[in-house]
């Protein structure tokens, strides 16, 4: 997963948890608030009952003999006045507020209730008793309100925060997507590598811009190098190999020669020969890389692998291996090194007879890529390849099972140059293998990397 949608994926999730949390702590607070707020509603209605019963007096509140109990409400029952006079003499009970049952005409509503005593005003006028109250179903109503508004406004604010982070983190993660499009993505060497500076004011991202652009720079060098002791290594080499060759050659034209001289003499020809060999093979790598050769020519592939297939039919045909060739779709290279070419799918047919069972079977199968390009497989019936070796197989110089017994004669170098000539026509090479039932060099040209997507040989 993308670190961009990694960011937004933990941010998604901290605001869930945030809805969640909230969704638990917003109604006992929702709650407290809404009662709070009743409470300022009564004591706002006790100023009232007060400052009119200062102008008026409790003439406005009294029915009939003074004693008379005053009680009112509104319609819908959700406010309730009482006024009750107190005997002569009484304690004035203390100011509180509490929750409490009241039936109001036949009907039982629970009511908040203001209760508070108003001290006798002389001779006249008694002490009363007041009593404000309100409904708490008009509590709930506005606690239900206030909790739907809160979750609404915490919902929306969540989401706009994971919008604006996730529009935040594409700006702030724009050096980096384009450091991994632009320098590191599809680049198959060192020559390949984009040394522009990225386009940022973030001081990590600059850093690891530079830091790349530095490696990168090391690593080409130390390439450069490589390739020139090795083409240098390779070129010296060859010149002594075919003077010890012509000298070998003289001796064995001397009729005095005795015969175990001759055969130490042949012995040391082949092992001259598995050199010079060795030598050519390390100078066409090198010259290969330092792109000494030129893709100037279209190549069909069925061509080629009908021109290597009649160079290898000799050796096919001695260990009874039977050949299916089925390619079909545009199988034109047109950008392409006909020799380096034939050269490749050489090593991978000799590949698959050398590591082939007796009466065994290759199928060379190509088809176009479902995202273009093309892709041509090589599958043999060998005993397979373990699948802890396929990460080393391209490996220079590296053979695996070398001292088995029925070994075949190699020396490591068949499918590097395979690999360096698959990179070289920007083609990728990739080895697929089961034990003891085969394994397939699975080489696709195009723009894809990677296996053949969507690839299914025939049965």
């Amino acid at each position: 997963m993308r670190l961009e949608a990694k960011l937004a994926f933990s941010n998604a999730i901290s605001k869930l948890l945030l809805v969640l949390l909230g969704a638990l702590v917003i109604p006992p607070i929702v709650q407290r608030v809404a009662v709070a707020h009743t409470d300022f509603r009564l004591r706002d209605q006790q100023r009232r009952v007060l400052a009119l019963i200062a102008r008026d007096g409790l003439v406005a509140f009294e029915r009939g003999e003074r004693a008379e109990t005053y009680a009112d409400y509104n319609i819908f029952k959700q406010e309730y006045i009482t006024l009750t006079p107190l005997p002569a003499g009484a304690a004035l009970p203390p100011e509180r507020i509490f929750e409490e049952p009241r039936q109001v005409d036949q009907q039982v509503e629970d009511f908040r209730i203001l209760s508070f005593a108003r001290p006798p005003g002389g001779a006249a006028y008694r002490a009363f008793r007041v009593e404000i109250g309100s409904s708490l179903e008009t509590v709930e109503l506005l606690t239900a309100t206030l909790r739907q508004l809160a979750l609404w406004v915490l919902v929306a604010a969540s989401l706009l925060t994971v919008v604006s982070d996730a529009a935040v983190a594409h700006y702030l993660l724009a050096p980096l997507r384009e450091l991994i499009v632009r320098k590191l993505r599809g680049i198959r060497q060192p020559s390949d590598f984009n040394f522009q500076p990225v386009d940022t004011d973030t001081t990590d991202f600059r850093r690891l811009d530079d830091r790349l652009n530095s490696l990168m720079r090391q690593v080409q060098s130390a390439f450069a190098k490589e390739r020139e002791f090795m083409s240098n290594v390779s070129h010296e080499l060859l010149t002594p190999v075919s003077i010890l060759q012509s000298r070998f050659e003289n001796m064995l034209q001397d009729p005095t020669l005795p015969e175990a001289h001759a055969q130490q003499i042949v012995e040391s020809q082949r092992t001259l020969y598995r050199l010079r060999n060795t030598v050519r093979t390390l100078l066409l790598i090198a010259n290969i890389e330092n792109e000494q050769y030129l893709r100037d020519a279209p190549v069909r592939l069925s061509a080629a692998v009908a021109d290597v297939a009649e160079e290898l039919d000799d050796r096919r045909q001695q260990r009874d291996i039977s050949l299916e060739v089925d390619i079909q779709g545009d199988d034109v290279r047109p950008h392409a090194n006909a020799s380096l070419m034939h050269t490749l799918l050489r090593n991978l047919l000799s590949n698959a007879i050398k590591y082939n069972h007796e009466g065994g079977r290759i199928r060379v199968l190509g088809r176009p890529a479902e995202r273009g390009g093309y892709t041509l497989r090589v599958e043999d019936t060998g005993p397979g390849i373990a699948a802890d070796h396929l990460p080393f197989l391209f490996d220079r110089f590296r053979r695996f099972h070398a001292n088995a017994p029925n070994s075949p004669e190699g020396y490591g170098l068949g499918l590097p140059i395979a690999k360096t000539i698959a990179a070289f026509h920007g083609a990728t090479l990739e080895a697929e293998s089961t034990v003891g039932q085969g394994t397939a060099f699975v080489l696709h040209f195009g723009a894809e990397t990677g296996t053949a997507a969507g690839f299914i040989p025939p049965s």
